[in-house]
């Protein structure tokens, strides 16, 4: 069974761990990026986690600009991907921005993600740009 919930860096120090090792392996290492090389927004950021038996098998952080909020660093291991972990992280940023009066959320998907937002009502937002020299597109979502 999946549980996805909010960790506070600073108290869940093992879990945050975890998480950051995730991010490492899903996000950065595939891009020659070096670990732990896009942590800049995390102090402002809420983390969510997905834990299957205690072990952090996705994530992502959403961080709030007033009555906004971009939606990043989203990874799920590879062998629990395709397996609605991604959604139910998903639908748990958007229960918790109901809470805190978000009244949208953008992320910067890569290409190959943009089929998975769109399943979870997120539209494509202008052109193709480059980040980390690799094609995005911004994607938006009204609550």
């Amino acid at each position: 069974m999946i549980e996805v919930r909010i960790i506070d860096p600073k108290k869940d120090v093992l879990l945050y761990k975890e998480q950051r090792e995730l991010r490492n392996k899903i996000l950065l290492r595939p891009i020659g990026m070096p670990d732990y090389g896009w942590e800049m927004f995390d102090s402002e950021s809420f983390h969510f986690i997905a834990l299957s038996n205690n072990e952090v098998v996705g994530c992502a952080l959403l961080c709030p600009k007033e009555d906004s909020a971009k939606l990043m660093q989203m990874a799920v291991d590879d062998s629990f991907q395709k397996k609605g972990i991604g959604q139910a992280i998903v639908a748990k940023i958007f229960e918790f921005s109901k809470t805190k009066k978000i009244k949208n959320i953008f992320c910067h998907s890569r290409e190959n993600a943009v089929s998975f937002y769109e399943k979870c009502g997120f539209r494509t937002f202008g052109e193709v740009f480059k980040e980390v020299e690799i094609n995005h597109i911004k994607m938006v979502i009204e609550l």
